[in-house]
């Protein structure tokens, strides 16, 4: 008598938008303004450390950096600078680092049948977006205080946010729907995200570099044409392009890999949906 070998059955659990996109939307909103009002819930404070984190840490830095490191030398309006850049990389951050865990965190809902995935790490990340909003009007106050003259390319803000929102979004699916089964990801992420503030032109700029390697280097971070450009279009309409570093074809390479990083979130994220509650 024989007997067949068995195969694995393909898993068809919950997808990441199961029920439908008006739902997730509903789903996705509620979650969102929910998380946004329940983190400074009991605070002191409240809704103003939304702005006063990341303005003491721009305090700190410009101290240190100004000070210590000289590196406001040659940059026009370094101050004001440096405070939009901590407001755009904190978004990031933030947002990712929040989204990691949140599957995990969420592990009653998630084992509902029809709960969509995909709305728990991308509502955390549209909790960073609220507080970015208020971050970035608090940051246009101190640009205009330090004489910055307004301009119409600061409308284009909404592009820097829209980039930077679709990157965010990305890295936020790939870490939340790989961290129920790899949770040696969450020191990972620590560590990379800590190289990445620094491996991006936050606290300087790449006119800085001395080595044409670095600066190439530094220059394939899908982050640094998003922050180049807010420069230019926000802060200082002198300074150079993305383009103007890394050149026309190296420009592609960040390209690249920003759009490998989108595609690469769609995959893992509708591979590892029907999966999630099994590690969990």
């Amino acid at each position: 008598m024989t007997t067949e070998p068995l195969e694995l059955e393909e898993i068809t659990g919950p997808s990441a938008l199961g029920g439908g996109w008006r739902r997730s939307w509903d789903l996705l909103y509620l979650m969102a303004s929910t998380e946004f009002k329940r983190t400074y819930f009991g605070t002191a404070l409240g809704y103003l450390w939304t702005v006063g984190r990341p303005l003491m840490l721009f305090g700190v830095l410009l101290a240190v950096f100004t000070q210590a490191f000289k590196l406001s030398a040659g940059i026009p309006h370094y101050a004001v600078l440096l405070l939009l850049n901590i407001v755009l990389f904190s978004f990031f951050q933030d947002g990712a680092s929040t989204a990691l865990p949140s599957i995990v965190a969420n592990v009653a809902i998630v084992r509902k049948t029809q709960f969509p995935r995909l709305v728990i790490p991308v509502a955390a990340v549209l909790t960073a977006l609220f507080n970015v909003v208020l971050n970035l009007i608090v940051a246009f106050v101190f640009i205009l205080a330090f004489g910055v003259q307004p301009r119409w390319t600061w409308l284009l803000v909404v592009v820097v946010l829209a980039l930077l929102l679709v990157l965010t979004v990305a890295v936020a699916m790939i870490l939340s729907a790989l961290y129920p089964r790899f949770r040696d990801l969450g020191i990972i992420w620590s560590v990379t995200s800590t190289a990445l503030f620094y491996g991006t032109p936050v606290l300087y700029t790449l006119d800085r570099f001395h080595s044409a390697l670095a600066r190439n280097i530094v220059s394939m971070n899908p982050l640094t044409p998003i922050l180049e450009l807010a420069r230019r279009w926000i802060i200082d309409p002198r300074a150079h392009g993305p383009s103007y570093y890394a050149g026309g074809l190296k420009l592609l390479i960040p390209i690249a890999i920003y759009l490998g990083i989108c595609g690469l979130a769609v995959w893992v994220f509708r591979r590892e949906a029907p999966r999630i509650a099994e590690a969990l």
